[in-house]
């Protein structure tokens, strides 16, 4: 894993603290967000939405770029749901008419408390995982929804992806790397509930990587559930001996994967 792509990923889970921080400073009281994802080549986007709530327009919004997954946030300073609600959809067709291949997909939400880190990046992660092209609200009810966290370790990016993708459907939270040493930098930072992980990876694997998540200082050691392409009776076997809570060999039933995980979560 490249040294810029280890930052990027800090930054971007350090970006909703600083989110956090800057709606808590608010001294208006209220604040509207807006978080913006384009799918695809988007050239030009952030420049755009900053020209957009440049206070010489009469708005003012300070823009922030998550650098893992491109999504955009910006707080609206005193603004409520139903002013933030009309910006964005000028907004929207603003960006539609500069391109029609952007296809926003935008969250709302105005709240007068400061939401933790965990539920910002919820709000993020449900405009970029939208598949409608309305504008979606967050509510209340959603924030105070219990989300599981789950580290996604895999060499392969596409594996990565589509567990991401399925996950996230399923309401978890998700932060992907793509060998062990990266997974053993994130662990204690992040603090996932859950390691779905391939055996082989690169750097550290198979058992000595098990063993070293047990061994990592964290509040909760995370259950371990092995999602591998070997298939050796000794391998699972040992893998049990040494803590993991479910081995799921490849190809595998999403199905099945979903119903191993809930049950090592509940």
């Amino acid at each position: 894993m490249s040294q810029t792509a280890t930052m990027q990923r800090e930054q971007g889970t350090d970006l909703y603290s600083i989110l956090e921080q800057e709606v808590r400073k608010d001294p208006s009281g209220t604040c509207a967000l807006l978080f913006l994802y384009c799918a695809g080549e988007s050239p030009g986007l952030e420049g755009q939405v900053k020209g957009f709530f440049n206070p010489l327009s009469g708005l003012h919004g300070e823009v922030r770029k998550d650098p893992v997954t491109k999504t955009l946030a910006v707080i609206l300073p005193g603004m409520t749901l139903d002013a933030a609600h009309y910006q964005a959809l000028l907004l929207k067709q603003l960006l539609l008419e500069m391109n029609e291949n952007y296809d926003p997909r935008i969250t709302l939400a105005a709240m007068s408390d400061a939401p933790p880190p965990q539920v910002l990046k919820q709000m993020a992660e449900s405009a970029r995982l939208s598949t409608s092209p309305d504008i979606h609200i967050f509510t209340e009810d959603e924030a105070g929804a219990d989300t599981n966290r789950i580290l996604i370790v895999d060499n392969d990016a596409t594996v990565r992806e589509f567990l991401q993708i399925r996950l996230a459907m399923q309401g978890y939270e998700t932060l992907e790397a793509v060998d062990g040493l990266e997974a053993l930098e994130l662990i204690p930072k992040w603090e996932p509930d859950l390691v779905l992980t391939e055996l082989n990876l690169y750097g550290i694997d198979g058992l000595p990587f098990i063993y070293h998540i047990q061994q990592l200082d964290v509040k909760a050691p995370p259950k371990i559930v092995v999602l591998t392409e070997k298939r050796v009776e000794q391998t699972i076997s040992q893998c049990f001996q040494n803590g993991v809570d479910d081995y799921v060999t490849k190809p595998f039933s999403p199905v099945e994967l979903d119903a191993r995980i809930r049950r090592c979560l509940h």
